[in-house]
């Protein structure tokens, strides 16, 4: 496919996304009906759809006009100085030409515009990261980095890195995550890797991975992921203590894939009930619910998704974890509460609220991450027993 077909095809895309549907849905349904397109066409579709999505609002507002998948990927194409010409045009496959009045972009004033957060949302980002918050905001307009979380139980960050670049991969150590390996260049076919396949490594953020670090991997006792989603954090934490890990989550369909991975990691993995539980962990992670701030260069249809009313909810569930873990921690144990989010109402004002609620517990240390380079925005805190 020409450059210019392949614009088109995300403009097809975007469309449909526009009127409802899910990115994903629409490219593979777009994937589907048009199977001459090869590995590199459909990469580079997707990357103009997500780039399209992590700059809606202010691409939109560049272009003016119509809601469209033309008028959004008018908006970013301009912003990333190309020569419009040379993509619409009349050749076959490519969109039609501009019209006079598409030659013509606007200026747009609107701090939250042109940093792509809700209207809604801008002053309680800006109250949150203060003199950062325009700079986070243009990060998470970008892509995100790849990176890799080596699995400790089966080999060394020296041996990995090792193996991947003789796989042909540009690979470099975290500079400050000890299990993280950054991959810059190529990144496709990373899940076929031998060293894949042999569990040597794990796709996962470096700052989801440094959550886990900030524990002491000395620390005896049972360990419970409490909300164990895909269970990312149930193999980072047997790595990371080289000890057994129970994993539980309120919607068990969400570990189903956890006992082939754990397999592969050789990892000790048990999926638990309520009724399954320790009455006595020495560390409970909880990974909470959240907006997902951090990572909405990753997921830009969840930051335009996200509502008020779903924030009160989010925040509401989250405090019903924390109390709902603390009554099954040790007690010389660790409870962890995490979110990827970098919003203050989810991170620190919520370890506020539990410690007020609970004045028996204290908080150990805390860590905020934000988006960058070097991974996704993360909150973790390790709260103890007096």
């Amino acid at each position: 496919m020409t450059p210019a077909a392949r614009v088109s095809a995300a403009i097809e895309i975007l469309d449909a996304v526009l009127h409802g549907a899910r990115a994903e849905t629409a490219l593979t349904r777009w994937g589907r009906v048009n199977r001459y397109a090869g590995s590199k066409d459909r990469a580079a579709i997707r990357d103009h759809v997500f780039d399209a999505l992590r700059q809606r609002d202010s691409a939109l507002g560049r272009a003016g006009g119509a809601r469209t998948g033309r008028s959004l990927m008018r908006g970013v194409l301009h912003h990333q100085g190309v020569d419009l010409d040379t993509i619409f045009t009349e050749a076959r496959f490519a969109p039609v030409p501009l019209s006079p009045d598409e030659h013509s972009f606007e200026t747009v004033s609107s701090d939250w515009i042109n940093c792509d957060i809700p209207e809604w949302l801008w002053p309680q980002w800006c109250n949150s990261l203060g003199d950062q918050a325009v700079k986070i905001a243009r990060v998470l307009q970008q892509r995100a980095p790849v990176f890799l979380r080596v699995n400790l139980l089966k080999t060394t960050v020296d041996q990995a890195c090792a193996a991947l670049s003789d796989a042909g991969y540009d690979i470099s150590r975290h500079p400050d995550v000890p299990t993280a390996l950054c991959v810059t260049g190529r990144t496709m076919g990373l899940q076929m890797t031998e060293a894949y396949r042999d569990g040597l490594i794990e796709l996962q953020d470096a700052h989801s991975q440094a959550s886990v670090t900030l524990l002491d991997p000395e620390q005896n006792g049972p360990i419970l992921d409490y909300c164990a989603g895909g269970g990312g954090k149930s193999l980072a934490l047997a790595a990371w203590f080289g000890a057994a890990v129970d994993a539980y989550d309120v919607n068990p369909r969400r570990m189903v894939d956890l006992p082939t991975r754990a397999e592969r990691a050789n990892a000790i993995i048990s999926i638990r009930t309520k009724d399954q539980f320790s009455p006595n962990y020495s560390v409970v992670f909880c990974d909470a619910p959240c907006s997902g701030s951090g990572s909405w260069r990753r997921d830009p249809e969840g930051k335009w998704a996200l509502t008020q009313g779903q924030l009160d909810a989010l925040i509401s569930t989250q405090r019903e974890i924390m109390s709902d873990a603390a009554n099954l921690v040790a007690p010389d144990g660790r409870m962890v509460y995490a979110t990827c989010s970098v919003l203050a109402c989810e991170n620190r004002d919520q370890i506020d609220w539990f410690t007020a609620q609970n004045p028996k517990w204290r908080l150990e240390t805390h860590k905020q991450w934000i988006p960058s380079a070097y991974g996704d925005g993360f909150f973790a805190s390790v709260l103890t027993q007096l």
